[in-house]
C-alpha cells in the first residue's frame, strides 16, 4: 500500500519578519526626513539675500521675518514690534542661550532690520542671526 503525504506539510507558513522590519525602518526614515523638510517650509515665503559664506544654525528660539513693506512676523504670525520685544525680553531672562534669527527680505529697508536688532538688544537679547540664501558660486 502507498502512503500519501499531506500537501500542506502539516504546519502553517510563518510570516517573514525581516522584510517587514526593513520596510518599517524605511518608512520611519522617510517620515523623519520629510518632517525636517516641512519645518523649514513653514515660514513666510520671502526672497532672502544671497551669501556665499553663510553658516547653518540648527536651533533658534524666535524666527522673525521682515518683509519689504516693513511688516514683521514671528514664525508665521504677524506681530507688533513692541509685543515682539516684550516676548523676547521675557524669553531672554528665562533662557540664557536665547537666540533670534532675523529673516529680512532682500528689498527690506536696512534701517528696519537695525532698529529691530537695537530694540531686541535693549531688551536683553544678545544672540542674533541673519538668514540668507546660500550662494551658488557665480
Amino acid at each position: 500500500m502507498i502512503k500519501l503525504r499531506r500537501r500542506d506539510g502539516g504546519k502553517a507558513p510563518e510570516p517573514m519578519l525581516s522584510p517587514m522590519i526593513d520596510m518599517i525602518f524605511l518608512l520611519l526614515v522617510f517620515f523623519i526626513i520629510s518632517t525636517m523638510y516641512m519645518s523649514e517650509i513653514k515660514t513666510i515665503p520671502i526672497r532672502l539675500p544671497v551669501a556665499q559664506h553663510s553658516q547653518t544654525v540648527s536651533k533658534s528660539n524666535f524666527t522673525v521675518t521682515i518683509k519689504k513693506d516693513g511688516s514683521i512676523f514671528l514664525d508665521e504670525t504677524a506681530i507688533d514690534v513692541e509685543q515682539l520685544v516684550a516676548n523676547a525680553a521675557v524669553e531672554s531672562k528665562r533662557d540664557s542661550s536665547f537666540s533670534v534669527i532675523i529673516r529680512a527680505e532682500g528689498d527690506a529697508e536696512y534701517r528696519t532690520v537695525i532698529q529691530l536688532m537695537d530694540k531686541l538688544k535693549g531688551a536683553g537679547v544678545t544672540r542674533f542671526g541673519l538668514a540668507t540664501d546660500v550662494g551658488d558660486g557665480k
